[in-house]
């Protein structure tokens, strides 16, 4: 997620609002348990600011430091929009960090199979946790539980199809490995 286009979003409700404010909501929108730090979110203000895409007003007295409220520019509004109206690419993930591990494990001669059997675990694991979110929690949660839970799927029958063609993968990557040889 894109933390200055889902910022300009929050603000394009249309009130001028603190960073405090967007701060909280992103996190009880967008954070997942991941909360954004108040670091992030005036740097990211900052450069939006200096960008033309928000404007800060002036500092309010309150309790603490004197806060700012931010407004959209229509430049800010326009760029919101445009990123609203963009589907997101479809990511067939043709190179993958789960198969560069198993192609590397098998060059180096290390436990490929041993490898995708704990990587099976920890996303059993993790799909344990995110049945538990479902189950408990609230729309937005369930919604975002589903969305990964759909992916390690995928993942999980990645994993079982090249479990199974293990050996076929090896021989192909030894090949590999002899015709580079021969080259040098």
């Amino acid at each position: 997620m894109t933390v200055p286009l889902t910022l300009l979003g929050l603000l394009a409700r249309g009130q001028p609002t603190h960073g405090y404010d967007l701060k909280r909501d992103y996190d009880s929108h967008f954070a997942n348990g991941k909360p954004l730090p108040y670091g992030q979110v005036y740097s990211t203000l900052g450069r939006l600011a200096r960008d033309g895409k928000v404007v800060g007003g002036e500092a309010e007295p309150g309790d603490g430091p004197d806060r700012k409220r931010y407004a959209i520019t229509d430049l800010g509004r326009s760029e919101v929009m445009g990123w609203l109206s963009q589907t997101v690419e479809p990511e067939p993930h043709l190179q993958t960090v789960l198969f560069s591990k198993v192609v590397l494990a098998l060059m180096l001669g290390e436990d490929a199979a041993g490898y995708l059997d704990a990587q099976r675990a920890a996303h059993l694991r993790r799909m344990r946790e995110l049945t538990e979110i479902k189950r408990t929690g609230q729309t937005v949660d369930a919604l975002l539980a589903d969305y990964g839970l759909f992916h390690l799927e995928a993942d999980l029958r990645w994993i079982e199809l090249t479990s199974a063609r293990l050996t076929a993968l090896a021989q192909v990557v030894s090949d590999d490995q002899k015709q580079l040889g021969e080259r040098q």
